[in-house]
């Protein structure tokens, strides 16, 4: 699966003020159910639910919050870059700055999978998040992460 299928330019966002992790994914929710169609507080309740399984904060100043919804046929991501990292209960202990929402649909387990660890692979890849971090805008930031 390539993060194209997944991911388009306008759901890129940079310099996002977040004051902490409740209020970061409330937002993203927000942005997330306009877009797909589903009920920001059913994509907030259900983020909040994987979170409580444990952090999906990686490490590495990277979290990839998830969670899936049969109403949607297709992977959804959206990247948001923080104008300051906030503490998200990462397994290294470190604050996050770059946090890549996905939605994923309610299918089997390999197809959600697919999504999940495309974005991942690409995130642990130190001189992608450098590049990440160093992008000026989205557009560069999608460009890196759409390349193969």
């Amino acid at each position: 699966m390539k993060i194209s299928e997944f991911l388009s330019s306008a759901e890129v966002a940079t310099d996002v003020a977040a004051s902490d992790k409740q209020k970061l994914l409330e937002e993203l929710a927000r942005k997330a159910g306009a877009v797909l169609d589903v009920p920001p507080d059913h994509i907030l309740a259900e983020l909040l639910k994987r979170e409580e399984l444990g952090s999906s904060g990686m490490g590495g100043g990277v979290a990839i919050p998830h969670a899936r919804f049969h109403q949607i046929n297709k992977p959804f991501g959206m990247l948001a870059r923080l104008r300051k990292p906030i503490d998200f209960d990462a397994v290294d202990g470190q604050p996050v700055d770059t946090v890549f929402l996905l939605v994923l649909p309610d299918a089997p387990v390999g197809e959600r999978l697919g999504a999940l660890a495309c974005i991942a692979r690409k995130l642990r890849n130190p001189a992608t998040i450098a590049a990440l971090r160093s992008a000026r805008d989205g557009a560069e930031i999608y460009r890196t992460l759409a390349a193969d």
